[in-house]
C-alpha cells in the first residue's frame, strides 16, 4: 500500500454516526470542497512522515467534532494548522470550514507540548473517523469494537511503514483499544477532565523536557 492507497482506503470508509471527514460535508460548517482539502491535509503531513521519517506516534481515541473532524489532522485544530506544518516542513495547510476559528482545548495542550518537543510525531487515532451520537452530527461518542476492528489495517500500516521510536497512547480509553488491536503503546494520561497536570509530566518525562511555570495547569487557556 502506498499513501494514495491508503487515503483512498480511508476515504471509502463509513459506518453508521459517524462522519468521514476525508469524503463528506457538514451542511453546517463546511466550504463546498472541504472533503478535498482535508484529504490533502493529511495527504501533505503523510508525505513528509513517510519521506523524511518521525520520531513518535501519538495516537487517540477518535475524532472530536472540535478538532479532526474539522480540519482532518487527528488531535489538531484549526488554531494549530500552522503549528502542524511547521513541525513536518510541509507547505501550509488549509482551512475547510467557514467562520469563526475554532479551537479545542485538547488540541492547545497536546500542541503545547509537540512544540516543545520540537520533533516529528505523527498523530493518529484507533478509530479514524468523527463517531457521534444519533441524531447529533455535533457530539462525540466512543467507537465501537467492530469500528476499530474495521480500521486494523490502516493503523497497522502506519507503525510499519513509520517505525516510530515511540507509540504513545493519549489516554486509557486509547490504551485499552490500542490493546485489544494487539497493539502495546506507552499510555498517558488524557488531557481533558483535569488530565492536564499528568498529561505534562508524563510526556515531558517520556521526552526528556523541562516542565516550566508555562506549563502550570492552573494557566487559563481562554478557548472559545
Amino acid at each position: 500500500m502506498n499513501v494514495d492507497e491508503f487515503l483512498d482506503d480511508l476515504s471509502s470508509l463509513r459506518f453508521p454516526h459517524a462522519f468521514n471527514p476525508y469524503a463528506e460535508k457538514c451542511a453546517v460548517h463546511d466550504v463546498d470542497e472541504a472533503p478535498t482539502i482535508r484529504r490533502k491535509n493529511l495527504e501533505a503531513i503523510l508525505l513528509a512522515a513517510t519521506t523524511n521519517g518521525i520520531d513518535s506516534i501519538w495516537i487517540g481515541r477518535d475524532l472530536g467534532y472540535r478538532g479532526g473532524r474539522r480540519t482532518g489532522l487527528p488531535l489538531t485544530d484549526e488554531a494549530h494548522l500552522s503549528s502542524h506544518a511547521a513541525i513536518f516542513g510541509c507547505s501550509s495547510l488549509s482551512r475547510a470550514t467557514k467562520g469563526p476559528l475554532v479551537a479545542e482545548r485538547t488540541a492547545t495542550i497536546i500542541w503545547r507540548m509537540l512544540e516543545g518537543i520540537g520533533r516529528p510525531v505523527f498523530l493518529w487515532n484507533v478509530f479514524p473517523l468523527h463517531p457521534h451520537a444519533h441524531g447529533d452530527p455535533l457530539s462525540n461518542r466512543c467507537h465501537t469494537r467492530a469500528e476499530r476492528q474495521a480500521c486494523k489495517g490502516l493503523l497497522v500500516w502506519l507503525l510499519q511503514t513509520l517505525n516510530p521510536r515511540h507509540v504513545v497512547a493519549i489516554g486509557r480509553d486509547a490504551q485499552n483499544s490500542l490493546a485489544d488491536l494487539d497493539i502495546t503503546a506507552v499510555g498517558v494520561r488524557h488531557p481533558s477532565y483535569g488530565g492536564q497536570t499528568e498529561f505534562i509530566t508524563e510526556i515531558a518525562t517520556l521526552y526528556k523536557l523541562p516542565v516550566t511555570r508555562r506549563d502550570s495547569p492552573q494557566l487559563s487557556l481562554s478557548l472559545t
